[in-house]
This record gives structure tokens, sequence and C-alpha cells, in this order.
């Protein structure tokens, strides 16, 4: 996604979806883009077992908004 919307203004949601949907990898892997109007709940608490089940990792650019959960092989 960084490449599409490179040097882009994201003014609306509708304009980073439109540069969303343009990235591809060089051997044709595309994206999916919708836009989800949902509210969700800020608060919610995560499954019991979810920490022991996953490895969270941080993304060192934006930690706070780039994670991913990679379940743990048991």
């Amino acid at each position: 996604m960084t490449r599409a919307c490179k040097g882009a203004p994201l003014e609306s949601i509708e304009t980073a979806a439109h540069y969303m949907s343009k990235t591809e990898t060089t051997t044709g892997l595309a994206v999916t883009v919708r836009i989800i109007d949902k509210v969700f709940e800020t608060g919610r608490k995560y499954a019991a077992d979810f920490k022991k089940n996953m490895t969270i990792q941080f993304d060192k650019l934006l930690p706070k908004w780039n994670y991913r959960a990679i379940p743990t092989a048991g």
C-alpha cells in the first residue's frame, strides 16, 4: 500500500481505498479493499487465551497502529 499511496493526499476514505485497490505485486497478487463503516467498540477485552496462543509483533515505524498477531506453534 505504501508505494501505491506515496505522494497522494489521502483526503478521504474513498481516496485511500482507490489507491490501495491499485496495489499489486510483480507476480500478480492484488488487493481487495472494502470500507467498513461499522463503529467498533473501544476497550474491548481479548479472549483469555489470546496472549498464550499468539505472538504480537509490533512494527518499528508505527507500532501503535501496525502490528501482527502470529499464532504460536504448539
